[in-house]
């Protein structure tokens, strides 16, 4: 994947502060990035031509220089956005939920339907995502605190240096269920790509405390799209066959993909991206 320098920088709505990055000109889409990530991930910029996509990916809420305070839930999140796509003079977008992204691009399609084209959703979150006695998210809750992040981030991208292969190795069983997967040098690059910005900020132990009511799932109409892996070890398959039962007329695709979570590594992916684009262009 060919990394682009993004125009990176932060406006004033009437809502608030929002950092976002924007690259390419023509239809409109709005990223919202999942846990960890901001407006310099391009993971998800994966397969979109610059000359026909304007791509617009703000921080969320707690991440690098868009404030928490105010924007905490998925719906407040969701009218902070609205505010920056009206700074932008954007009257309507396609909306790209990814992982913990999910919930605010929900709550997004749901509350401002005037304002959504499309809706995809890529290894997203659509209810509750850790309970709180379970290891996972006490792990989190003591890794990724707004004290401690930096340095455990630091560290990774430390360690990723020294040992790519086996950092590489250690990530996708978090990511993928899947065995006996051969990783590529190719592979290992671009995941070490996603990390090199990653941050947690006060965004992520956020991220862990959010839900979603099933109700505001059911009052989207705009086309969705559903794509998840079934080897997802990050989010569950049973949040895309949660939206999918919630959203009338939505499409879901299951994948037997290689990594997991990170529809967008791997040989396979292609397939994927050509899903997601097909649906886009239809």
């Amino acid at each position: 994947m060919t990394l682009h320098t993004l125009t990176n920088t932060t406006i004033q709505t009437n809502q608030g502060l929002v950092e976002y990055s924007t690259i390419g000109t023509g239809t409109p889409v709005l990223f919202l990035h999942g846990g960890h990530a901001n407006s310099l991930d391009q993971i998800a910029h994966k397969g979109f031509d610059l000359h026909r996509y304007q791509l617009i990916t703000p921080s969320r809420p707690g991440y690098r220089k868009t404030p928490l305070a105010g924007n905490e839930s998925p719906k407040q999140a969701a009218h902070l956005f609205v505010a920056l796509l009206d700074a932008l003079d954007i009257s309507q977008v396609i909306v790209y939920g990814v992982s913990a992204g999910g919930w605010t691009a929900l709550a997004l399609a749901a509350g401002y339907p005037q304002k959504v084209q499309k809706l995809i959703l890529a290894s997203a979150v659509s209810t509750k995502w850790l309970a709180r006695d379970s290891k996972i998210y006490k792990t989190a809750r003591l890794m990724f605190h707004p004290k401690r992040q930096r340095l455990t981030w630091r560290m990774v991208r430390f360690f990723f240096a020294l040992m790519p292969g086996l950092m590489t190795k250690s990530f996708f069983k978090q990511f993928s269920a899947k065995k006996g997967v051969k990783i590529n040098p190719k592979e290992r690059q671009e995941l070490g790509n996603v990390f090199k910005h990653y941050g947690s900020g006060q965004g992520f132990l956020n991220d862990i405390e959010q839900n979603i009511d099933s109700a505001v799932l059911e009052k989207i109409t705009c086309p969705t799209l559903i794509v998840h892996s079934k080897h997802d070890l990050s989010v569950a398959p049973t949040h895309a066959q949660h939206a999918h039962q919630l959203i009338e007329g939505s499409t879901l695709h299951l994948l037997d993909n290689d990594w997991g979570h990170m529809l967008w590594i791997g040989n396979d992916c292609a397939d994927t991206l050509k899903l997601i684009l097909d649906f886009i262009e239809g």
